[in-house]
């Protein structure tokens, strides 16, 4: 039997052992440079209007935490989905970010998302998207300030319409998430 050898693959791994004799001689000890930066110097040349005043270095603003020992007046408890759907949308921002402040700085309080869907689907695939939808809620709050603790997310699927009809405006109503104080 002959072995026949194609000159292309043998100049081929020629190159690849070369390739990797180059990349052993790099030294991966070595630490990478550190930049250290005295507090002066890191605001020195932050702006045109930063005359080195510790008032001027800083955009943090203090927060007052018993500003929200209530929940927020004003915004309402329920956000609201479009069919088949658990995407909690821009429009209820405000509810879920004024809650998850509130539940932020309020580590006490404890809320119950109860997430609810129309009397369209079969009562398991409804009982799964009204879970997905409190779910939904309840991670956009997560990601606002409130703690896992602090949230309980459970679903009723169709059991506990708000509105009764079998039309679009009723179905609308019905397909919903509410915010409820435990």
């Amino acid at each position: 039997m002959a072995v026949k050898w194609n000159v292309g693959a043998g100049a081929m791994s020629a190159l690849a052992l070369v390739w990797l004799a180059g990349c052993s001689s790099t030294k991966l000890d070595t630490p990478a440079p550190v930049e250290s930066r005295t507090p002066t110097e890191a605001g020195a040349g932050a702006g045109a209007g930063n005359q080195g005043s510790p008032a001027a270095e800083s955009a943090v603003k203090s927060v007052d935490l018993g500003a929200n020992a209530n929940p927020p007046a004003g915004l309402g408890r329920t956000v609201y989905f479009d069919f088949d759907s658990f995407v909690v949308k821009d429009e209820y921002r405000p509810i879920v970010e004024g809650f998850a402040k509130f539940l932020g700085a309020n580590k006490a309080k404890r809320m119950l998302i109860e997430g609810h869907t129309d009397e369209r689907g079969s009562r398991e695939y409804n009982l799964a998207l009204g879970q997905k939808r409190a779910e939904a809620v309840q991670k956009a709050m997560l990601l606002v300030g409130a703690t896992d603790g602090q949230l309980e997310a459970v679903s009723f699927g169709e059991e506990r319409p708000a509105v009764q009809g079998s039309d679009e405006a009723a179905w609308a109503k019905n397909r919903r998430a509410e915010l409820k104080d435990r």
